[in-house]
């Protein structure tokens, strides 16, 4: 992975420089203050409880993993002492253990020492069979999980495990305070609200304020392992509007520091770059933008069992040909050039990167076939009515397509519903904010995880190099239902045993090569039966003012992982 930056000429290299010399001077809350806006504002504060990427990366300032992943896809110890292997002792010769070793001193924000038990309580936390957890698959085929000592902990697995680093590695899996969640688990994780607004963390900084879908202000920890970090003594976590309005708060107005995830048109962003005030940064890693198809009803009538196994097949999608139709009918070269530029490639795959996982067995979506795609449904039995709408046995194919508040979201749903009219396939598009659809309200009708709608889009990604737990997303313990809080990754209701069984297999497989065959195996699977249709494979795209100097962007952990490091240009 390479990083690339906008070049804004000798000024700017000079900046850079300067700032590198000034950070290393710098001491704690010298700085001031610094401004983040994610045009997704964040809805809570516990990964645990949501999988939204606004969610995650803005607690990762808060609370942490005990290793992570860094800029160049290395594993790093975050709040231990070294990564364990089988060479240094820390990963049992079986494989089906690993132990953590945890630096000394490190405190709670509230002054209290971090220790092995918060750790073991953070895994009965997710694990807990009456609650919920987003993470859950983080955990696959974890046993047990023991404090040997107040700095030791052992994590025990039911069988071999080659890839043992799933629970506490990376932004979606911290550790949280056992004394702070003591009576927040099971069925109780959604109703501790000042918990899960204001976790106390061993991050840099510790929450002041969280007004849910609005902001969050924060301040240096004052507890933080590094005495001279952060060096920005208060920071705003702005959330809402939109990502041009986010990008022009950066790159025009310098309102803002850094802003994430512009998904705006590329020449509109390269020209709000030239004004010379921030510099804009991209990144390819894991995401793909893609089309979730729900294999169950999402029909109003069901009531409970809406959008869930329980509630039976739905009406069309269940028909291989529809699915398989609805994605060859689309032009995923010029949806990438319309709304990604550079930061966007066409691809038939869920999982794009790392190179060694990536299938090419999927190809045929790449090239727009509007007849070939008309010819399926005939073959299938859609036939048009009066209206040009395909139907058959009294059901039509009327889709209603949601996703969340953004241009190029929008443009790209217009330019879906186009191609689909040609193949007699009637839309109906519906936007969400941004907040309220990955957010993770309960009595919210409009999340994604409810996915009370016919197909929805979104980007995922996974964390680090390894894809076994982002694979373990579509196993069926992973689809999100009343009797989980609508917790799980597994949007698209996708339930078979072969799949299970290669994930099982994946968890128990050695050797990269091995591993890629399954993971292989498992796109494939997914793609070819239609579970979902991915679109671009996307590149990070972000901002930051000129005067911020420490931004490594990571598309392997949270954009925010090191943001002890920032400091203010000189």
């Amino acid at each position: 992975m390479k990083l690339k930056h906008v070049a804004l000429g000798a000024a700017a290299v000079a900046m850079t420089a300067s700032a590198a010399f000034a950070a290393s001077h710098k001491t704690r809350g010298s700085d001031g203050h610094v401004n983040i806006i994610y045009w997704q504002a964040a809805s809570i504060l516990n990964p645990f409880l949501s999988g939204g990427t606004k969610d995650v990366e803005s607690a990762s300032m808060v609370i942490e993993p005990l290793a992570r992943y860094d800029e160049n896809a290395n594993m790093v110890p975050w709040l231990v002492e070294e990564i364990p292997t089988v060479e240094n002792g820390g990963v049992s010769e079986d494989l089906t253990s690993i132990t953590w070793k945890i630096k000394s001193g490190i405190l709670w924000s509230d002054g209290t020492p971090f220790t092995a038990n918060d750790v073991v309580f953070t895994a009965d936390y997710c694990m807990d069979p009456t609650g919920g957890c987003q993470q859950l698959s983080k955990f696959d085929d974890v046993t047990n999980v023991e404090a040997i000592d107040d700095l030791t902990v052992k994590i025990t697995f039911g069988k071999a495990k080659p890839f043992p680093y799933g629970p506490f590695v990376g932004g979606e899996s911290p550790v949280i305070q056992a004394a702070q969640f003591a009576n927040c688990k099971g069925a109780e994780a959604p109703n501790c609200t000042e918990q899960n607004f204001g976790p106390i963390g061993t991050g840099p900084f510790r929450v002041t304020e969280f007004k849910a879908n609005d902001v969050i202000s924060m301040e240096a920890n004052p507890n933080y392992r590094d005495a001279n970090k952060p060096a920005f003594a208060t920071l705003t976590f702005k959330g809402g509007g939109d990502a041009a309005a986010a990008a022009r708060s950066v790159l025009q107005t310098s309102e803002f520091d850094y802003a994430w995830n512009l998904q705006i048109d590329p020449q509109i962003l390269s020209d709000m770059a030239g004004a010379g005030k921030g510099t804009v940064v991209s990144a390819f890693g894991t995401g793909v933008e893609r089309l979730m198809v729900n294999m169950t009803n999402p029909s109003a009538d069901l009531g409970d069992k809406r959008s869930t196994r329980e509630g039976g097949a739905h009406p069309y999608l269940a028909d291989a040909d529809v699915r398989r139709a609805l994605s060859v009918a689309i032009d995923r070269n010029l949806l990438a050039e319309i709304g990604y530029g550079a930061a966007g490639k066409a691809t038939c795959n869920v999982v794009p990167n790392p190179p060694a996982y990536v299938s090419t067995a999927n190809d045929e979506c790449l090239v727009q076939d509007i007849a070939k795609a008309n010819s399926i449904l005939d073959a299938a039995g859609w036939a048009k009515g009066s209206d040009g709408v395909r139907a058959k046995d009294g059901v039509r194919l009327s889709v209603l397509y949601q996703t969340s508040t953004n241009a190029v979201r929008q443009d790209t749903q217009a330019l879906i519903k186009q191609w689909w009219s040609e193949i007699g396939v009637e839309t109906e598009l519906k936007n969400i904010d941004a907040a309220v659809f990955f957010g993770g309200d309960q009595s919210s009708p409009d999340t994604f995880q409810k996915f009370f709608s016919d197909i929805e889009m979104y980007t995922n990604i996974f964390n680090g190099t390894d894809p076994e737990a982002y694979m373990g997303n579509w196993t069926c313990k992973e689809i999100p239902s009343p009797s989980n809080n609508w917790l799980g990754s597994n949007m698209p209701r996708y339930c078979t045993e072969a799949y299970d069984a290669l994930a099982s297999k994946l968890a128990g497989t050695a050797g990269l090569d091995a591993r890629a065959a399954i993971v292989k195996e498992m796109n494939d699977m997914l793609m070819q039966e239609g579970a979902m249709i991915p679109l671009i494979h996307r590149g990070r795209v972000s901002a930051h003012a000129n005067t911020l100097a420490g931004v490594k962007l990571n598309t392997w952990d949270s954009e925010l992982w090191n943001v002890a490091d920032w400091s203010r240009a000189e």
